[in-house]
Parts: C-alpha cells; structure tokens; sequence
C-alpha cells in the first residue's frame, strides 16, 4: 500500500489525515525499518506492507468505536506500537499507555515517542496480569492485536476497562475462539457488542474485531497468573 492509498482508505474509514500525521507516521515506518535492523521488533520490513499490515490494520478499529468520543486508552501487548502508537498518532487528543512485557520493544516505543514529541503517551515494560491489579478500571478503551487466544485476552484487559468502556481486540479467524470464551466473558462481565468482519486491502487476509462492553467491575482475583489462565484452557489451546 503507497502512502497515497493509504490516505484514500483511511478516508473511507472516516478518518481525514494532517499532514503532522502523516509525516509522524513516515517517521514511524523509517525508524521502524531502521531499528529493525539491530533489535527484531516485526517480520514486516517492507514499507509498502508497514502501511497496510500496521498502520491501515490498526486503524481499521474505527469501524467499531469513534475514538474522538474516548479520553483514555491502553494497548495490552503492544509489541512495536500496534495498534496503540498508531491510534495515538491519528488520535492526538487520547491519553495512551503502551503495555508489553518486551524490555527491548519498549525501549524502542519510548524512543520513537522522543523522537515524534509526542505528549500523554507512555510506554510500559510489565506483564498485563500485574499492570491490571494495580490499574483496575482505569481506560475507557483497552486494544489488543494479535497477541493471544481471545480467552486469554479477554481476562487479561477487562480488568483494564472501566465499567461502561470497551475492550476491542483485533483478530484474524476468531470462529474457534469465540466458542471457548462463552464462559470467561461471563465471569468478567463482559458483552459483545458488535463484531466486525472484513477483508484487508489489497491481500484479502481476514480480519475481525470485536467490541466487548464490560457491564460490571472486575470479580476478586481476576486476572489470574498467565500460566493458571493457561492452565485452565489447556484442553482447548495447543
């Protein structure tokens, strides 16, 4: 996807791009392709597929949720800065947190956030599980990209939701999934609002993403350890 094409389909996702958002995201796609070359921080060199795989796909949200509505918003497994960086580029006003366990990729992401003088954006080097009990109901909006099994997801980043807000996860095929989260939804107090599915530009992979509203706080103990959260969906997980 060239620069232009990417304008163009961000336009019919209801998004009108500055030119200080795109030259941040040049910046972003550069340094990205640059660090890239000393610390592995994504499969995705080519900019062309920066453009469609990262920064279109992470925009791709505003088909669920109007963002300019939203004040706070964490990114669980942030990874390089999808979707959160992403969001905070094109969303100037949100205040973001970057959540992931990678020192190396967080070291990369407060970098990048020197770098573009951005404002009201941290990243932060801590396990979701921990950051959730000390940051309980905190964030309107908790995203979450092609990180972990959407069971897991879903205990690990209600717990960031404020009663009322929305966790919106960013999946490929979700089918399979969806079936075995039936019950830890419940238990969080979690529901699906909308699902939303399409097709990526240009390559046609699948996407979905889902809008979980969380109806009432967090049940005591939750989230569990990574590897009880595991443990407990062993039979279903390979």
């Amino acid at each position: 996807m060239k620069p232009e094409e990417f304008i163009n389909s961000v336009k019919e996702l209801g998004i009108s791009l500055t030119d200080t958002m795109l030259n941040n995201l040049e910046i972003y796609a550069k340094y990205l392709i640059e660090y890239n070359q000393h610390t592995n921080l994504t499969a995705i060199t080519d900019i062309k597929l920066i453009y469609l795989k990262h920064f279109y796909d992470s925009l791709t949200i505003a088909k669920v949720i109007d963002l300019n509505s939203v004040n706070t918003l964490a990114d669980v497994g942030s990874g390089a800065g999808f979707p959160g960086l992403v969001l905070k580029i094109v969303f100037p006003h949100l205040s973001v947190t970057l959540i992931d366990s990678n020192n190396k990729k967080v070291t990369f992401l407060n970098s990048l956030i020197a770098k573009l003088n951005l404002e009201n954006v941290e990243a932060i080097n801590e396990r979701s599980e921990i950051y959730a009990h000390k940051h309980s109901e905190l964030f309107d909006v908790v995203t979450s990209r092609a990180v972990a099994a959407l069971p897991v997801l879903i205990e690990l980043c209600l717990p960031l939701v404020k009663v009322e807000g929305y966790f919106i996860p960013l999946k490929g095929n979700i089918e399979d999934e969806l079936n075995i989260s039936k019950d830890i939804l419940a238990t969080m107090h979690g529901q699906i609002d909308k699902i939303e599915c399409f097709s990526l530009p240009k390559e046609e992979s699948m996407r979905n993403i889902l809008k979980i509203k969380k109806d009432a706080k967090t049940p005591s103990g939750y989230p569990r350890s990574y590897d009880k959260i595991k443990k407990s969906l062993k039979k279903y997980l390979k």
